[in-house]
């Protein structure tokens, strides 16, 4: 994927997994369109056979949506696989060098879990390819779930051991951990990979009719998120004195908007369990719950994006590390809060005001909020075609491609 001199080669660091996150959020904005706007009943999703009928049925507009959504998926799919595989080829070298020694025994040993969180959205992103592209897999889908379950929980296990290994080394060893560089929120993408894992195991929740999946599903879910909230809990008030001290580090400033994704993750895993929950004990969900739920999530949301705004424009972060000569790997955190600004988007306005009857579906109120999930995504695509040529083209151009500590 990246050329011998690139900065990605020459500079590899973990960070670089969130190339393939973005990638995968991606795929997600592009099923959104066949999310909300191909009909689905009796199903919680849309599969190939809605998705075709509707082609088939449809006016222009939804034909042209259908065929970019597919478009779409198809490609962000390979560069989600294709930068994965990638990521761990250059991992497995990295352990090899004599660098790995001084790495594994500093405070950058937490973006280890980029990994599992880019292995939790690729799952994510293949299941979305599977909906889309098989036709008959509905029919299957039971037999399915306890693998996803399965698959999700190993991922979750490999996450808890790194985790694991990282706290025991720094609590076990005085001065093991660095707070002079731990000015950034880069210590929460292990709550981030922990929040990732929830949400896929939160899945069987909301699509299963069978009661035994559906409470393990939430079971294994709900510990993932309250082990999310909790470790973010802790690394965000340690992270935020750090920067009250010494200000946020340049190179990992992004990192100030990865409670952005967070909350589109842990909020859709929370729809999913109500709508689990709804299916074992036969009642309906509340619009104006939805509706409130999603809109405090979105409050979050915007403020930290807010905040992450003005500390980047403070430090002419976009004019170093986005436009001009420099290359920072911690750039690719920028993917994941636009990505997450428009799936929450698309939930806010269908899930919580449609449903609601605020707004009426498709009319002019709609699709004005509908078009800022489509600007936050296109411009998210632009950024990843952008980062991408930057940091796996040719090294020309200098890299500092520090590991958001």
């Amino acid at each position: 994927m990246a050329r011998a001199d690139s900065p990605a080669a020459t500079r590899y660091t973990p960070t670089y997994f969130l190339a393939s996150l973005g990638a995968g959020g991606l795929v997600v904005t592009f099923f959104m369109f066949l999310m909300f706007w191909v009909p689905h009943s009796g199903r919680p999703v849309p599969v190939f056979e809605d998705i075709m009928a509707a082609f088939s049925q449809g006016g222009p507009a939804l034909q042209f949506a259908i065929g970019a959504a597919y478009v779409g998926i198809a490609f962000f799919a390979f560069l989600n696989v294709r930068s994965l595989a990638w990521n761990f080829a250059a991992l497995s070298r990295m352990r090899k060098s004599p660098q790995w020694k001084g790495f594994s025994s500093s405070n950058a040993e937490s973006t280890l879990l980029a990994a599992p969180l880019a292995s939790a959205m690729t799952i994510n992103a293949m299941f979305i390819v599977g909906l889309v592209f098989v036709p008959g897999l509905w029919s299957i889908i039971e037999y399915l779930f306890p693998a996803a379950l399965v698959a999700f929980l190993g991922i979750g296990v490999w996450a808890l051991v790194l985790v694991g290994r990282f706290l025991g080394r720094i609590l076990s060893q005085g001065g093991a951990f660095d707070l002079t560089q731990h000015n950034s929120f880069g210590q929460l993408v292990p709550a981030f990979a922990l929040s990732m894992i929830g949400v896929g195991l939160a899945a069987p929740a909301a699509m299963s009719t069978q009661p035994a999946v559906i409470g393990v599903s939430l079971m294994l879910s709900t510990f993932f998120a309250v082990a999310a909230l909790l470790y973010a809990l802790v690394a965000g008030i340690t992270a935020f004195s750090s920067m009250l001290r010494h200000g946020s580090a340049p190179e990992a400033a992004p990192t100030l908007m990865i409670i952005i994704p967070m909350m589109t993750v842990l909020g859709i895993l929370g729809l999913r369990q109500t709508h689990g929950l709804h299916t074992l004990d036969g009642s309906a969900g509340h619009a104006s719950d939805t509706l409130m739920f999603l809109a405090r999530m979105l409050s979050v949301q915007v403020l930290f994006l807010g905040l992450g705004l003005v500390v980047l424009a403070r430090q002419g972060y976009f004019g170093r590390f986005v436009f001009g000569s420099e290359a920072s790997a911690g750039s690719y955190a920028l993917i994941c809060p636009g990505v997450a600004l428009a799936v929450m988007t698309h939930f806010f306005v269908n899930k919580g005001l449609v449903a609601a009857g605020l707004i009426a579906k498709f009319g002019i109120a709609y699709w004005s909020f509908s078009a800022l999930a489509l600007i936050f995504q296109g411009a998210m695509i632009l950024l990843v075609l952008r980062l991408n040529r930057v940091h796996f083209s040719s090294g020309s151009n200098p890299a500092t491609a520090v590991p958001a500590e």
